[in-house]
């Protein structure tokens, strides 16, 4: 078998498995599988938006961070405000984004995935590319999962032109089984394997990010994109169970917080049940002194052991679709828990703050699980007790997965259904409120992992089924 790919979509893990078919090894096969998600996933992921990648290959791991930067470099002000945006999960949870040109970071996506496939691929960009062309041409259904981003966040697409007619081509947004095509993105990406990164950080596409932004109100300056570039970080490692744990490294927070709930479950004993998962998610929480964030999480594991976990995310969208060039820009200047001294804060060039965690756990130096997750503030917790169920409860990928979660923040502890009611009960009997959600949900992240058996060479993946999650194998 020549390996696994999960993926947020069923399109962009088998895209990621055809570059495994075709001779390519588990860079080419994530490249190929964000390609694709940026077709079938365009809410989520894209080429304006940002992210990381872990990989693992001969016994070293690297952590490439291509997320979004803040802009100002060319010292444009700031001439319009926020736009804020209410966005209904539920009947009970309604949150607050903050959209439009002024939220607009510099995109990292484009540069990631080239900085990627020269230092760990197989395979030009040339190669990988024609499943996502394909898809962003031709179109494909909008599945259940992706129905249900489209109706959420049908008031930040529809504000403005661009992404309305978008994501609403007949005056109403997409529904399941419906056919969506952004025929933008398709000539975009054909560029991107014509030209390479150059005509997005330097060249035309640059430009007019630039100006309609800048022209808008928005600081996104042509210095900000020029000066951009992917950056390698040594990763952050914990042990936990006989394993070493790595994990995305600051500025993100994510992975230093997985880290250090994984060290308090080590000195706390066996996971018998939820009151060790929210004593440790609860230490994290002091130690580091929201709903949806449009994220999106790949793991690819190729025969030889050779892995790559790449989680990507658009915020929850500006709204803001530039004319002419295929490019959906991120909101990260406007997510609340990515700013938390307050909005337009960032030093000009520094990378925004994020919870995103691309995670691998080896054994004995080689690695058994890469995962990693969507789901803003609960990436940790879910990532969290995927580890657990996997590495300490002996759960395959898929189980681990589909598992009950929660998570405890601020006070509250959320809980999906399944979660021990007992243990609650004990919880709520010493004065922590318990918030039961009716059903799984994405609130709850999206996990995404593949693992290997060291011993036999065996391959599994999970998908996680809150975010419509699919394996391929090739």
């Amino acid at each position: 078998m020549p390996g696994v790919v999960a993926a947020g979509h069923p399109e962009s893990a088998a895209a990621g498995a055809a570059a495994l078919r075709a001779g390519g090894n588990a860079v080419d096969a994530a490249v190929g599988a964000m390609l694709a998600s940026f077709a079938v996933e365009s809410p989520l992921t894209g080429l304006g938006a940002g992210g990381y990648m872990m990989v693992h290959d001969r016994g070293e791991t690297t952590l490439l961070d291509f997320f979004v930067a803040a802009p100002g470099l060319d010292g444009t002000p700031r001439r319009e405000e926020l736009a804020p945006v209410d966005v209904v999960f539920d009947a009970e949870t309604v949150q607050t984004f903050y959209v439009g040109p002024v939220s607009c970071g510099v995109p990292g996506t484009p540069a990631g995935m080239a900085e990627a496939l020269r230092r760990f691929g197989s395979m030009p960009l040339s190669e990988l590319v024609g499943p996502a062309v394909r898809l962003a041409g031709d179109g494909a259904p909008v599945n259940h999962e992706q129905a249900y981003i489209l109706d959420i966040l049908e008031p930040i697409h529809g504000r403005l032109p661009g992404t309305r007619e978008l994501y609403a081509p007949a005056g109403r947004t997409l529904r399941e089984g419906e056919t969506f095509r952004f025929p933008a993105l398709a000539e975009a990406l054909e560029r991107l394997a014509a030209e390479g990164v150059v005509p997005f950080y330097r060249g035309e596409v640059a430009a007019a990010l630039s100006d309609f932004v800048v022209e808008r109100g928005g600081t996104l300056g042509r210095g900000d994109l020029a000066a951009y570039a992917a950056v390698e970080r040594a990763p952050v490692r914990a042990r936990f169970r006989g394993t070493e744990v790595l994990t995305n490294p600051p500025p993100s927070a994510g992975g230093t917080l997985i880290a250090y709930a994984l060290d308090q479950l080590e000195r706390l004993g066996p996971v018998s049940g939820p009151e060790q998962l929210v004593a440790a998610m609860d230490a994290a929480n002091e130690h580091r002194a929201s709903l949806l964030g449009s994220t999106t999480h790949i793991s690819a594991i190729d025969e030889r052991g050779m892995c790559a976990a790449v989680t990507c995310s658009n915020g929850s969208g500006s709204g803001v679709l530039v004319p002419g060039t295929g490019v959906i820009l991120n909101n990260m200047l406007g997510e609340e828990d990515l700013n938390p001294r307050g909005f337009h804060q960032i030093e000009p060039g520094r990378r925004v703050p994020s919870m995103m965690a691309p995670t691998v756990v080896l054994r004995d130096g080689e690695v058994v699980l890469a995962v990693g997750s969507a789901g803003s503030n609960r990436i940790r917790s879910a990532i969290l007790q995927t580890v657990v169920r996997f590495v300490e409860q002996g759960m395959g990928p898929q189980e681990a997965i589909a598992a009950p979660r929660l998570h405890s923040e601020g006070g509250v502890v959320q809980a999906e259904p399944g979660i021990d009611a007992a243990a609650l009960e004990r919880l709520e009997a010493r004065g922590v409120a318990i918030a039961r959600r009716p059903q799984i949900n994405l609130f709850f992240g999206g996990v995404q992992a593949v693992a290997r058996d060291p011993a036999t060479g065996a391959l599994r993946g999970g998908g996680d089924p809150r975010r419509g999650g699919a394996v391929a194998y090739a």
